[in-house]
């Protein structure tokens, strides 16, 4: 067969495997589900008491004594949360960055719209960030709280969701959702978690009282 053919019959392989490709690629940053899903998963009540300050420490403190260096042998650093009422979604970032790719904004914003429906209104939630385990664990518990942090951010100042609801956890590689495949994407997710209820309003300050006696009566007259 002459070269030139033989490179047309290439050019034809790759474009087709780029055609592939892209559904594959897209398909990632879409898998959100609905917001009435999203609803129907986060619409339970629960109560938790999570030191999210001490959850930290404890995953930096692991990675710094080099603990658990296999990654099919590292235990959940933090599993209290699996019991709790939550979803996990895909957003898609740059790579090696916090930066949320324009894809995904409309996976965030069915979550927002799920979090100011009156359901799910009177809670607060926690943002839970995880990546795969490739690269180093502590560059990754750093990014993966910079990506838990991006994602609050969005919902806050992009779609007005109050900051008083919401809080972000970034847990690296330490808690893999996929033990068995600690490379593959799939740890690469995000969770959101209903952590508690959220106190709407301070109590009311009492009225004062309106005065009684001569002192009305005087203040009437006039």
């Amino acid at each position: 067969m002459p070269w030139g053919n033989k490179l047309r019959g290439i050019g034809l392989l790759l474009g087709a495997l780029a055609l592939f490709a892209l559904p594959m690629a897209a398909g990632r940053a879409q898998t959100a589900t609905s917001s009435a899903d999203i609803i129907e998963k986060l619409a339970v009540e629960a109560e938790s008491d999570i030191d999210l300050a001490a959850l930290r420490q404890q995953a930096a403190d692991r990675i710094k004594a080099r603990a658990d260096a296999q990654p099919q042998k590292r235990p959940p650093i933090a599993p209290q949360l699996t019991k709790l009422p939550q979803i996990r979604f895909d957003v898609v970032f740059d790579q090696d960055s916090s930066l949320i790719r324009p894809a995904s904004y409309q996976t965030i914003g069915s979550i927002a719209d799920a979090l100011t429906d009156p359901k799910l209104r009177p809670y607060r939630y926690l943002i839970v960030d995880h990546v795969e385990s490739a690269g180093r664990r502590d560059h990754n518990l750093i990014l993966s709280q910079r990506r838990a942090e991006s994602v609050r951010d969005v919902l806050v100042n992009t779609f007005k969701v109050s900051p008083k609801r919401l809080q972000a956890l970034g847990l690296g590689e330490e808690q893999l959702q996929d033990v068995n495949r600690p490379a593959s994407l799939a740890n690469a997710r995000v969770q959101i978690i209903v952590i508690g209820k959220f106190e709407t309003a301070d109590p009311a300050t009492p009225a004062a009282a309106a005065p009684k006696g001569p002192a009305a009566a005087k203040k009437k007259k006039r």
